[in-house]
């Protein structure tokens, strides 16, 4: 055969060759990219979004046996924790049989005493309320109370103003409450400032916050005129759980709202395989605002409620911008900051640390034994 006339079907038949790895190629086009995971390898999911608030699930592909943990809700139901004013114990027998004076005679608004009967450590997290006493108080710092503690001096704040009179011990209100007043305790740590968060249902203020862009906003649900009615005729001690929990006007808002974000939010988580729900980000509007993550899916499963029940609070108290959040924006929530550390520490229990960058605060806490474990992650987006 001649030379030009083989040379020309080889180049024909390279030509086809090409052309048919080609089209293998546009047929099976590389896969996208996974979406960024943050510090914990979280990844999130679709925002569930209704009215004024975006809820994104937060997922692990691993996650932590949290299981030797206590929460204040399950102790506080079992008897195996108890939560009292000062003075209303007097002396307590502690593990080692000796007798000992226990806490300051008198009662004080901004502290209680509490004592762990369990053979669990007991994971407090700053903002659950316990009911009862001369006031209702809320937890105010995120810390563990280890197994065989003597009676504890709690720093607290007061979320019922106007009452000081009755009993003596709490109990559990099944509530955590709102981020506008768990920032004021958990970030800011001054009483007058929770009771002012209390009253005026949020401390956002239009101009505060990020990714409103200025666009025109419904008014809030629940406004400085809707709680001033309901302390008058429903809450006239200003009782946090009153107002927000129990009221007609305000509570039957919140549980409606509720009720259909955990429905979508189910739907939404129902079908993972190999991964499980640890927290979520939060957004209000366009404004990513707050995020809480655990350590496993069941701890995150036992305070899903209350906490979805505080966001749903904030969402009603904050205009009704439409904008939905930005998943970027959502997604550097997942991870750590940079800036001003802060920590506290009780040895072979537990580590407090709290993160500063611009106008975002971290708080985590690590239970240190029998290895280090941060069994809870807060980031927020400061309102004041």
């Amino acid at each position: 055969m001649d030379r030009s006339v083989l040379s020309a079907l080889l180049g024909s038949l390279i030509g086809i060759s090409s052309l048919g790895v080609l089209g293998l190629v546009s047929a099976n086009p590389s896969p996208s990219p996974e979406p960024p995971k943050g510090d914990g390898n979280w990844r999130l999911l679709s925002p569930i979004t209704y009215e004024n608030i975006s809820v994104f699930p937060v997922v692990a592909s691993y996650t932590s046996d949290t299981s030797r943990f206590l929460t204040l809700e399950e102790g506080l139901a079992t008897g195996e924790v108890i939560v009292s004013e000062q003075g209303a114990a007097g002396l307590a027998r502690s593990r080692d049989g000796i007798i000992r004076p226990t806490y300051p005679a008198s009662a004080s608004v901004n502290q209680l005493v509490l004592i762990n009967r369990s053979k669990r450590p007991l994971l407090l997290l700053a903002g659950e309320l316990v009911s009862g006493g001369k006031q209702d108080r809320i937890i105010g710092k995120d810390r563990i109370v280890p197994v065989g503690a003597e009676p504890l001096p709690l720093d607290v704040f007061c979320v019922e103003h106007g009452r000081w009179s009755s009993g003596a011990n709490f109990s559990a209100a099944k509530t955590i409450v709102h981020p506008s007043v768990r920032e004021q305790a958990a970030v800011k740590q001054k009483q007058e400032d929770v009771w002012n968060a209390v009253r005026s249902g949020t401390t956002f203020s239009a101009g505060a916050g990020s990714g409103t862009g200025g666009a025109p906003a419904a008014p809030p649900r629940v406004d400085a005129q809707a709680l001033s009615q309901t302390v008058e005729v429903e809450a006239p001690t200003e009782s946090y759980d009153k107002l927000y929990n129990r009221s007609r006007r305000i509570g039957g808002d919140v549980d409606s709202l509720v009720t259909e974000i955990q429905r979508r939010f189910a739907k939404e988580t129902s079908g993972l395989k190999n991964e499980r729900v640890v927290g979520v980000v939060v957004a209000y509007g366009g404004e990513v605002a707050w995020s809480d993550i655990f350590a496993s899916e069941d701890l995150f499963n036992k305070y899903w409620t209350k906490l979805l029940r505080s966001y749903a609070v904030e969402a009603l108290a904050r205009p009704g911008y439409r904008e939905v959040a930005d998943r970027g924006d959502a997604e550097q929530f997942l991870v750590s900051l940079r800036g001003t550390i802060k920590e506290e520490t009780e040895p072979g229990v537990y580590r407090w640390r709290e993160i500063r960058e611009g106008h975002l605060s971290q708080i985590e806490l690590d239970a240190l034994e029998p290895k280090p474990l941060t069994l809870h992650r807060l980031l927020l987006h400061r309102t004041s």
